[in-house]
Formats: C-alpha cells, structure tokens, sequence
C-alpha cells in the first residue's frame, strides 16, 4: 500500500511542478490546424471514393 501512494504522490507532484501546461493560445492554434488538417484529409478521401465509384462504374457498365 506504500507503493502505491508514494506512487500517487510523486504522481500528482510532477504534474503539478514538472509539466509544461500549453498557453489557451497554442491550444487554439493546435485544434485549427487539427480541424485543418482532418477538413483536408477528408476531401482527399472524398475525391478518391468519387473516382474510384465513377471509374468501377465505368468498368462494369453500371452507369
């Protein structure tokens, strides 16, 4: 059971002295490039789905 709090504390103490928190301002610039990013990703996806429906399409006469 000593383990375990000395586990806990030491846990809570570097949390609160030892880790680097971000500013809400690099918090906001980290979620628009995330947002960015995923907005990108997601077209790509999109535009690759779209071709490749048209093309097997195409192939198989189904147009």
């Amino acid at each position: 059971m000593e383990k375990l709090t000395l586990y806990l504390k030491e846990s809570y103490n570097e949390l609160m002295h030892n880790v680097s928190w971000p500013t809400s301002q690099q918090l906001i610039e980290s979620a628009i490039v995330v947002l960015i990013t995923s907005g990108i990703l997601t077209l790509i996806v999109f535009l690759f789905d779209l071709t490749c429906s048209l093309l097997f399409k195409t192939l198989y006469n189904i147009l």
